[in-house]
């Protein structure tokens, strides 16, 4: 048998480890760049792209703490949705996955509802390009405040949006979003 064309012999343990550590890495960046997306065909990247895409990242006055809520975050894209889901295992709904960002990530235990999260104490932003990494953003409808996701910078933002879906990353200031847009509300500062 030629040698090129030889079994692999195993990797150790802790290669097989640190190949998984940088598997996962790969991975999380892959995942601040995509998100699932509709079904209709999309226009080209250009067009399609947030208009927040181009400002500068931003971060609060603590941006260790705005850095592990946004790998929180971003690690839960593609987790179930659920109602009244609070858990990775169990699956999300939006003020489900916010609560066990922070909870996790911040050591701040949030209510479990968009309106009374709304509530909170914080800093009130009412303009898209005002909005820094790990703000809470919050969106309305005709009943007031109804869905809550976790702002992660370049226009976008991780929630969990809806039943039979996942939590997944969307632009803010896409049609749907940046007509319910209601604010944001900066905890971490």
């Amino acid at each position: 048998m030629h040698p090129d064309l030889a079994e692999p012999s195993l990797c150790p343990p802790a290669a097989w480890r640190q190949g998984r550590y940088l598997l996962l890495g790969a991975a999380l960046l892959l995942l601040a760049g995509c998100a699932s997306g509709p079904s209709k065909p999309q226009p080209t990247y250009k067009d399609s792209r947030s208009s927040l895409a181009d400002l500068p990242a931003r971060a609060p006055g603590n941006p260790g703490t705005a850095n592990d809520v946004l790998f929180r975050a971003i690690a839960l894209v593609g987790t179930p949705y659920r109602w009244g889901g609070n858990t990775p295992d169990g699956g999300f709904d939006c003020s489900g996955l916010v609560d066990y960002i922070y909870r996790n990530a911040a050591g701040l235990m949030l209510p479990h509802s968009s309106r009374e999260m709304s509530q909170l104490s914080g800093a009130q932003v009412r303009q898209m390009n005002d909005l820094i990494s790990g703000d809470l953003v919050f969106f309305a409808g005709s009943g007031g405040i109804s869905h809550v996701g976790v702002y992660v910078g370049k226009g976008r933002f991780v929630h969990a949006p809806n039943s039979g879906g996942t939590v997944r990353l969307d632009d803010i200031d896409g049609p749907y979003w940046r007509d319910h847009f209601a604010f944001g509300k900066r905890l971490l500062d």
